[in-house]
């Protein structure tokens, strides 16, 4: 079990954590999101031990994570960190270096162990290819797959499909997970796309002002979203009488007390998003047809 508690992080003088609290069981998947410069990567950096904390504690079971005051290596034999930096040795072949940190007394478990790892990142092509002639997308794949080479007991991930294609990332994304949750590795993954949360994330953390704003299930926190921060995270939405409605809940109507004017109709592949005007303000509502600029509709919001 990791034990988060307390925590406290500043650059100098500009507080970035301020008393984050969390626990999270072996094998579960906790999401982190936010805006931009909400700590979501200090926060990953932290508990791998990269810094020091001003306040608090991090346990995983009865090992302290601590920070460079008390290690002089940074990290620890149980947890691996994927940055969006991805620290690969270019002049040598994929599989190389997935297996940088595996022993060569047992080749064989060694190879073996390589080829299943290059079938969950979708890199068996590859297997031979030096780093250095890879994309962004296949480099980040190569990452994932050297972090789960010694199956860590916890995987610390920031933004981990952020260059990965969306001809890969769905399938990609369901290995990765679908692997994690077979091997009972706890994972930590702070990322701006809801892809990487919805079906995968067994909690989500919304992190906003330096602190967590809500801690609750995606399901939860999609279907009662306290803040617009949070119903932002999962697509458009509207706030019609203090009330935070997202697009796909308003429908068209024969009569009704919202009547909108239709500003521009955006196709979507399976539905089109439709921009009007509700007196002064903008609303956002699905559609299966596109409407016509100024053409006027009646909206009813459904549960």
């Amino acid at each position: 079990m990791l034990q988060v508690k307390n925590i406290y992080f500043s650059y100098d003088k500009t507080p970035v954590l301020k008393d984050v609290s969390f626990i999270l069981k072996q094998g579960e998947h906790l999401s982190i999101i936010g805006e931009s410069g909400s700590g979501k990567s200090t926060l990953l950096k932290v508990l791998y031990g990269e810094f020091d904390i001003a306040k608090g504690t991090i346990f995983w079971s009865d090992k302290r994570v601590l920070g460079p005051k008390y290690n002089l290596v940074v990290g620890c034999d149980f947890m691996k960190y994927v940055a969006q930096e991805f620290d690969l040795m270019p002049f040598t072949s994929v599989e190389e270096n997935i297996g940088k940190f595996l022993s060569n007394f047992f080749p064989e478990e060694k190879k073996e162990r390589v080829a299943e790892l290059l079938e969950v990142v979708e890199l068996t092509n590859f297997s031979n290819t030096k780093v250095k002639v890879l994309s962004g997308g296949q480099k980040q794949r190569v990452a994932l797959a050297r972090a789960l080479a010694k199956q860590p007991e916890i995987l610390l991930l920031d933004e981990p499909f952020s260059h990965i294609d969306n001809f890969k990332k769905q399938s990609l994304r369901r290995n990765v997970f679908r692997y994690l949750k077979e091997k009972e590795i706890t994972c930590i993954v702070a990322t701006h796309d809801k892809e990487d949360v919805l079906g995968y994330a067994d909690t989500m953390v919304v992190l906003n002002n330096n602190q967590i704003e809500a801690s609750d299930t995606p399901n939860n926190l999609y279907n009662n979203p306290k803040t617009p921060l949070i119903a932002s995270f999962f697509g458009e939405f509207n706030s019609i009488d203090e009330e935070i409605v997202y697009a796909n809940q308003l429908k068209i109507v024969e009569h009704s007390n919202l009547k909108v004017t239709v500003n521009q109709s955006y196709f979507k592949g399976s539905y089109y998003l439709i921009e009007a005007h509700l007196n002064d303000e903008l609303v956002f509502f699905e559609n299966d047809l596109e409407l016509e600029i100024n053409q006027e509709v009646y909206l009813e919001i459904v549960s």
